[in-house]
């Protein structure tokens, strides 16, 4: 069994404001230290669920967050940025099982650190026209696209009743409850990583007894709503991206190739705002 883990850091046990997870914050270095814990205990679980070979993905900001030394050995370790593939750089149909670490709830949602990509830069996404998604549903659908099922997840309550929208067999791991985008009632520490290391163990034990999945090459729409026109004025010179509106573009094509195009939709608004992508 190979098995990718994608791990984010909003989502993570603990960790309720900007400065538990970005760099400079009081609190970020203390941050680090419960993301990696939350991975380890991911990694646990998928050597109980069967793992031969693990690949973890830091996919936070600068994507130079998990501490290194402390990472459980059993995993190598994609770091550092940019990454053409973003939070699923090195994903390919090699991997039995995708496990995402820390996720959190997608822009509009009243989940613990919400939104898509950018903070307040990107105010919606669809996919195919009508399915609201963030990154939760859009690394699903890539992943599934490519032909690996998302097995597992952990974050916020709110995260993990989004990830089960898209499909109600991922083993969710609930570390915190949603009281606000900025407030959450904590599970204890060793019990929120008990609950992910299950999970874990759980989504990838299921990935051995079950089918293969075939790649998906069908055709989808992605339509992104932006903050700020100008954004959306400058995407409609990438070929194949139309306006809809002022603020929204939307292409079509294959995923994962649309997975690609929005990293580079992410670095032509980061150009025009001044924020740089965070996940």
């Amino acid at each position: 069994m190979k098995v990718y883990i994608s791990a984010d850091m909003e989502g993570v046990t603990g960790l309720v404001g900007a400065d538990d997870v970005q760099m400079g914050g009081r609190d970020y270095e203390r941050g680090r230290v419960m993301m990696t814990q939350d991975v380890n205990a991911a990694i646990r679980g998928a050597l109980t669920g069967g793992a031969g070979e693990i690949v973890v993905n830091d996919t936070h900001s600068t994507m130079r967050n998990l501490l290194v030394e402390d990472l459980h050995p059993a995993a190598s370790l994609v770091r550092g940025k940019p990454k053409p593939m973003g939070m699923l750089q090195d994903l390919d149909d090699s991997f039995d099982a995708v496990v995402c670490v820390g996720y959190h709830a997608r822009a509009g949602a009243l989940g613990v650190l919400s939104h898509s990509y950018m903070g307040h830069e990107i105010e919606d996404m669809w996919l195919d026209d009508a399915r609201a998604m963030g990154e939760i549903g859009f690394s699903y659908a890539t992943a599934t696209a490519i032909g690996v099922p998302v097995v597992a997840l952990s974050g916020c309550d709110v995260a993990c009743e989004e990830v089960k929208e898209w499909d109600a067999h991922v083993h969710a791991a609930p570390v915190k409850y949603a009281r606000d985008r900025f407030a959450a009632r904590l599970r204890p520490a060793q019990e929120a990583r008990d609950a992910i290391e299950e999970a874990a163990a759980e989504g990838v034990r299921g990935a051995a007894s079950r089918t293969r999945m075939v790649p998906d090459t069908t055709e989808h729409a992605l339509a992104v709503r932006w903050q700020s026109a100008s954004v959306a004025q400058q995407l409609e010179g990438v070929p194949g991206v139309a306006r809809t509106d002022d603020r929204t573009v939307l292409v079509r094509g294959e995923l994962p190739a649309l997975f690609r195009l929005f990293g580079v939709f992410q670095q032509v608004a980061a150009s025009l705002t001044g924020q740089a992508p965070y996940c």
